[in-house]
């Protein structure tokens, strides 16, 4: 039953707070009237005796101590769910922003999920291919797997995004690419990244087959704490009750996390690292650990958040947790975006913990573990040898050393680097992979079963 009170407390930032409440619980959603009539929604995110602090959407601009009126609606956040979704473009909460109306809900849904019994998941070993080489020979994306990508201020990760989620399919039975969806939310973006997304889409005919959840950066701040968890929601309900096969891009998690320590801040909680909330850990993973793949579901939800690296710093507590909770990472490195190399993915500190399981004979092609290992120890080996000749002088270099410098520019200009709307299967990023170390000598290649290495090297 709905309750309504008349007044508020005390406001402070996106918050408010009201006294002499009862029977309020946790995350309950209640509606604030204002003076003029106007509604905004909000939720209670924290109860001390008869105090509620209640979290406005909307922000608390123009909030009335005295007149303020707040329903308490007696359930959590809840979204609205179809497969009418796919195409659509929601705001933070899921409300629909494209001018196309409403859609018929099938269903509603709590935001924050159910909990997942770790006996009904199934261990992810599917490959997707995202048609971009880096990825999907050396930090192969598995299906039910969560796989972020570290970036920075200024690099090219917008138009890596927006490149997986155009090109990433599922490579499998027949039929299974029909039920590819992407669920793309956006965290704290400018109009021109947003209208960037949209358009894309749009110009690659994929708009169909995604679900859109934007929070722009002039929108509240704490409407991004529920972008990701409404996207979430959508992306668990096409997945265990259509069966579709789901891939979740957020997009800038720092956004998130920044979102999450001003909230922190204006509730007056004891700061931890950075400022940032003490749970922040198991408030990441409560977003990440809803990626996976049920026994009794033909569907499966696999992640690729997105986060800039504060200064580029790794250690930084937003990438440094997320590595702790995810499986693996994609490091974009900020020298090759320099070198003008798209997408700059630097692949030595680049891995797929769920990789192994993923590639190989039946899932990809039988060489494939061989030839990412090789390479990996190839990349290494020319590591060395930039070191060595920015002491003594690249003329100086043994003849291998040079070979090795050879190999390290042509994976770069070759494998790399590839173009925005370059779509290659995982067999042309294999060949061009042993085209590369065929300027290698065989000898030098001690990471490759003798039978495969026979079969697929050929020396230039």
């Amino acid at each position: 039953m709905a309750i309504e009170y008349m007044g508020l407390n005390n406001i402070q930032g996106p918050l408010a707070v009201i006294d002499g409440i009862n029977d309020a619980f946790y995350e309950e959603m209640v509606t604030v009237t204002l003076d003029s009539g106007e509604k905004r929604i909000g939720r209670v995110i924290e109860i001390s005796g008869d105090k509620a602090v209640i979290q406005v959407f909307e922000g608390t601009g123009n909030l009335s101590l005295t007149n303020t009126k707040t329903k308490f609606m007696g359930e959590p956040m809840r979204l609205a769910l179809s497969k009418e979704m796919l195409g659509r473009t929601l705001d933070g909460i899921g409300r629909p922003i494209d001018g196309m109306g409403d859609y018929f809900a099938d269903e509603v849904r709590d935001v924050n999920g159910q909990p997942i019994n770790p006996v009904s998941r199934e261990y992810p070993n599917n490959f997707i291919q995202t048609g971009i080489s880096s990825i999907d020979c050396l930090a192969t994306l598995i299906r039910g797997q969560k796989l972020p990508i570290f970036s920075g201020d200024g690099m090219p990760h917008d138009d890596l995004a927006v490149q997986i989620a155009r090109q990433a399919k599922v490579v499998g039975a027949n039929g299974e690419d029909e039920k590819f969806a992407i669920v793309f939310a956006a965290m704290g973006v400018k109009h021109d990244v947003a209208n960037y997304f949209k358009k894309s889409f749009e110009e690659s005919g994929v708009l169909g087959k995604v679900v859109m959840f934007l929070n722009l950066s002039n929108d509240p701040v704490v409407e991004r704490i529920i972008t990701p968890r409404c996207a979430l929601t959508a992306a668990e309900y096409l997945a265990f009750k259509h069966n579709m096969h789901v891939l979740v891009i957020l997009t800038d998690m720092t956004s998130y996390a920044e979102a999450l320590r001003e909230v922190s801040s204006s509730k007056g909680e004891i700061p931890s690292r950075k400022g940032f909330p003490g749970y922040l850990y198991s408030d990441l993973a409560s977003l990440y650990e809803r990626a996976g793949i049920l026994n009794d579901a033909g569907g499966s939800v696999t992640q690729v958040p997105i986060l800039t690296m504060p200064n580029d710093d790794i250690t930084h507590p937003i990438p440094d947790l997320t590595g702790y909770i995810t499986e693996g990472q994609i490091v974009l490195g900020r020298e090759l975006s320099l070198m003008g190399v798209y997408p700059p993915v630097s692949i030595l500190p680049s891995l797929s913990r769920l990789m192994k399981d993923g590639i190989g004979e039946g899932f990809t092609r039988e060489d494939h573990p061989d030839l990412a290992n090789q390479l990996f120890a190839a990349y290494s080996k020319v590591e060395d040898a930039k070191s060595l000749a920015s002491v003594i002088g690249e003329d100086e270099l043994s003849e291998i050393d040079k070979k090795y410098i050879d190999f390290g520019r042509a994976f770069d200009e070759r494998f790399l680097a590839q173009g925005k709307d370059e779509n290659r299967t995982i067999e042309e990023t294999l060949d061009l992979g042993w085209e590369l170390l065929g300027m290698l000598p065989k000898s030098e290649l001690d990471r490759v079963n003798d039978k495969i290495l026979e079969k697929y090297y050929r020396s230039e």
